[in-house]
């Protein structure tokens, strides 16, 4: 039935399986991040600082694009799950090898700064009805692992994490933007939070992958 369908965006206007065709299609950007990245990490394979987590961060890159093509069609319940889930997992996963291959910290670092993010998700919104508590966690982590790896450790890997974190904050907005201003831009804004965020997740992914020493090569 049409009351079933979840209409949260402004550029569905029905129930149609394309009633979001701009939407749903920008998320072969995530297919695309997700492939080169795949080839990437199968290259990276021979080298000493490899590290088979990252085909976790990956596979979930290609499950994002997926889950959303599936919600931005079919618009019910079970493809929302399938949408916002992989996004969950990738914060979790991309924060604890951020900080144990990147920032350098031990296992219980990373558990500890997995737990941080999922405070900042949880109890902002609950106490004063934050929108996008995972989101603006998300953003407050990945901008804060930025600085840490640009000023303390003067990492290769802080530039492309910082950028990550600007264009995040960008396709934040774009995203939030999208129902406001509905009325005057018809299209909506939230296929940029697709296109914008392929590029975040790459970036992260990609850098985890080129400067991230895996956990054996620390000795953990």
């Amino acid at each position: 039935m049409e009351s079933d369908h979840i209409d949260v965006y402004c550029e569905r206007v029905g129930p149609d399986f394309w009633a979001e065709p701009i939407n749903a299609v920008t998320n072969l950007a995530f297919i695309i991040a997700a492939l080169v990245l795949a080839v990437e990490l199968n290259r990276a394979r021979r080298q000493p600082n490899h590290d088979p987590a990252n085909w976790i961060l990956v596979l979930l890159v290609l499950a994002i694009g997926i889950g959303s093509f599936l919600f931005h069609t079919l618009a019910v319940f079970w493809a929302a799950l399938a949408d916002v889930i992989p996004i969950g997992l990738f914060i979790l996963a991309a924060t604890y090898l951020a900080v144990t291959r990147l920032v350098g910290l031990p296992y219980w670092g990373g558990l500890i700064a997995v737990l941080v993010v999922l405070v900042l998700a949880i109890v902002p919104p609950a106490l004063i009805g934050v929108p996008g508590g995972p989101y603006i966690a998300a953003l407050i982590t990945m901008a804060a692992i930025g600085l840490f790896l640009v000023v303390a450790r003067r990492h290769a890997a802080g530039p492309a994490v910082l950028v990550a974190a600007g264009l995040f904050a960008v396709s934040l907005t774009l995203r939030m933007i999208d129902e406001p201003l509905c009325s005057i831009y018809p299209l909506g804004t939230h296929f940029f939070w697709h296109v914008l965020n392929a590029i975040v997740l790459y970036l992260v992914t990609h850098a985890i992958i080129r400067y991230g020493t895996s956990a054996r090569n620390q000795g953990a």
